[in-house]
């Protein structure tokens, strides 16, 4: 269900020019615009990719629709979307949310860590789930991240044992540039999709350490797909929706090629895996 906006906190950074706001239910979300500079077609990159994501055990905000109403907006003066020198209003209606993991204001969020966090996070195979994922979406963008400390008990990564301590968990964010952005095609790069620091990939050994997320996304369910896209909110589809099941069923068509696509990405960047064994 749709929640209301209640409450404008601040513009954020980012070329979507996003907006975090308090919805009704006391939850702060980063919300994004139908009518935002990169393309309406970016929500629904963002609501597929997130529903991906979490079927494969990725740990990503969780997303719902936002409602916009024209009292909201007419009442809140600093919600606006920068266009050269010009300020455009944001339409009322529903727009992407995607939900702070944390209080905003009480527990720091971190878009950096340095080397010697980054290598202790709790949740560090996230990122080479995410990488099988980015290669199977063909996400145009490299991969985004933000890190906060958090109690474990409910971050438990797919690889290792249940944590019990607090420590700094990664999550994966920004995914509006899944599917080659608003071009919705499959133009695969091998360096696409990377995180910027090696360091995250220093685990990786061979292809087999991609296990167990290449086996599920090869048997990945037509039936999350289809569930996902039925969860869509219409008012972003407009005319594009016969065009987005043709994109999906391709998606499915390149399940096998995931291997192929990492294979050639160590091939073209070694350095990226450099405990790799030949």
């Amino acid at each position: 269900m749709p929640l209301r906006a209640r409450a404008l906190i601040r513009k954020l950074r980012g070329g979507a020019q996003s907006h975090l706001m308090e919805a009704e239910d006391g939850a702060f979300y980063v919300v994004k615009f139908t009518k935002n500079p990169q393309h309406r077609r970016i929500l629904i990159n963002e609501w597929l990719a997130c529903a991906f994501l979490r079927y494969l055990q990725i740990h990503v905000p969780e997303t719902t629709a936002i409602q916009l109403t024209p009292e909201f907006i007419e009442g809140s003066p600093d919600l606006y979307l920068s266009v050269g020198p010009r300020r455009e209003p944001v339409p009322p209606g529903l727009h992407f949310g995607s939900r702070m993991a944390v209080h905003p204001d009480r527990v720091a969020v971190f878009d950096f860590l340095p080397d010697k966090l980054l290598n202790k996070i709790e949740n560090r195979a996230d990122f080479l789930g995410t990488l099988v994922f980015d290669k199977w979406a063909c996400n145009a963008d490299s991969r985004q991240a933000v890190f906060f400390r958090a109690r474990a008990k409910t971050w438990t990564p797919i690889k290792g044992e249940r944590p019990a301590r607090v420590g700094f968990f990664a999550q994966m964010i920004d995914h509006g540039f899944a599917f080659n952005g608003p071009h919705w095609s499959f133009q695969d790069s091998p360096i696409q999709g990377l995180y910027f620091r090696d360091s995250v990939y220093h685990d990786v050994h061979s292809l087999d350490s991609f296990q167990p997320w290449l086996d599920m996304v090869q048997s990945f369910p037509i039936e999350v797909i289809d569930s996902a896209l039925k969860e869509i909110p219409r008012d972003w589809l407009e005319e594009d929706e016969s065009e987005l099941e043709g994109l999906l069923e391709a998606l499915v068509k390149r399940r096998g090629r995931v291997p192929e696509l990492i294979e050639d990405l160590h091939r073209h960047k070694p350095s990226a895996f450099p405990n790799w064994r030949q």
